[in-house]
């Protein structure tokens, strides 16, 4: 059951003029179905529009934050904060899912933590948020809730990467991912991993795919690296 769409305001520390943008907003497409709305009330356009304001918001402060930075690696650095587990993982910090409207089958099969829905649910609210309050509170709420701590979140969202460019430079053994554990039905499992180079643990993660707990797990592992360069 979702819960009240107030505390989503209170949440994010905006109040919606227009209390009918924010519920459009949370509404996805199975539930429009399911009560068999025109497709135009579910947030797919709002959506459409909030990809807009975002893509503009953070190419404006990557221009501004990194002036020495070539249009590619630009690119490459936008891509890597508005890319769909990173809109996740910042829409599970307000606690989005919890507010969504979905279908009855969307909700039996996990669909208010999968990654595709909460995601667009995120730039669907700030297509609304920006309908609403304009392009100055859309750029807040980007800026607070997307483009805050982007140093660290860079780290995170680019993990695996990192941790094996790490690896092959100053390690002669392999880096590998090994599945601990693996719990819950079908619809709404959860993966325990651990990153090892060679037989050596250096990190674990939880998530509700392989690919997301070997993420935290690389994460981890960077920082289990970094601390052991530090103390040396």
């Amino acid at each position: 059951m979702n819960r009240e769409l107030s505390g989503l305001e209170t949440v994010i520390g905006y109040q919606f003029q227009n209390k009918g943008l924010l519920r459009h907003a949370m509404t996805h497409s199975s539930y429009a179905n399911e009560h068999r709305w025109e497709k135009t009330r579910c947030n797919e356009r709002l959506e459409f529009l909030g990809d807009a304001v975002l893509e503009l918001v953070s190419s404006d402060f990557l221009f501004h934050k990194y002036k020495d930075l070539p249009e590619g690696d630009l690119t490459k650095t936008r891509a890597s904060l508005v890319c769909e587990p990173a809109l996740a993982f910042c829409a599970e910090e307000i606690q989005l899912g919890e507010y969504l409207l979905l279908g009855k089958g969307e909700e039996a099969t996990g669909g208010r933590y999968r990654h595709s829905v909460v995601s667009d649910g995120l730039e669907a609210l700030i297509g609304a948020i920006y309908l609403d309050g304009g392009f100055a509170s859309a750029k807040e709420f980007i800026y607070r809730f997307i483009l805050n701590d982007i140093e660290h979140k860079q780290l995170f969202y680019d993990s695996k990467t990192i941790l094996q460019e790490i690896v092959q430079s100053r390690f002669s053994e392999p880096l590998t991912y090994e599945l601990l554990k693996e719990e819950g039905p079908d619809h709404n499992k959860s993966f325990q991993v651990c990153a090892k180079i060679g037989e050596r643990e250096i990190g674990q993660g939880k998530g509700r795919t392989k690919k997301a707990a070997e993420q935290m797990a690389a994460y981890h592992g960077i920082l289990t690296i970094k601390d052991s360069e530090t103390c040396i």
